[in-house]
């Protein structure tokens, strides 16, 4: 078992991507960094802060298995502002579709946490 959510592969990576994102959308037109850029920025930062709220909240495992949903609900939100901004904004495109595959891998690795911990956490 980790000792610290900052052990975990699935954060690690989250939180990579969130600074990664966060930067990306300053690249907005000036305009569009307080709209989507702000609810993409709200986003990617909820997949990384519930896996560190759900890993806090480990010794009850209903908790735990709790916001690593939400985790995986932000991780699709977040998935969908980076697709409109891919076709919204051609010149940003390449870069969207990388943080789209990106994030589609955490979405993976979180639905394997998730059945992991459903079957073999012990409270």
């Amino acid at each position: 078992m980790a000792k610290s959510y900052k052990d975990l592969e699935v954060y690690q990576l989250s939180f990579r991507l969130f600074i990664e994102t966060h930067r990306f959308t300053f690249r907005l037109p000036k305009y569009e960094t307080y709209e989507l850029g702000s609810q993409l920025r709200r986003s990617a930062d909820s997949v990384n802060s519930n896996i560190v709220e759900g890993y806090g909240r480990k010794k009850y495992k209903k908790d735990f298995i709790k916001f690593l949903i939400y985790a995986q609900a932000s991780n699709d939100e977040t998935i969908n502002h980076i697709k409109k901004i891919e076709l919204l904004y051609p010149d940003l495109s390449n870069k969207a579709k990388d943080l789209v595959n990106r994030y589609s891998e955490v979405g993976i690795k979180l639905y394997k946490f998730i059945e992991y911990v459903s079957a073999h956490w012990r409270t």
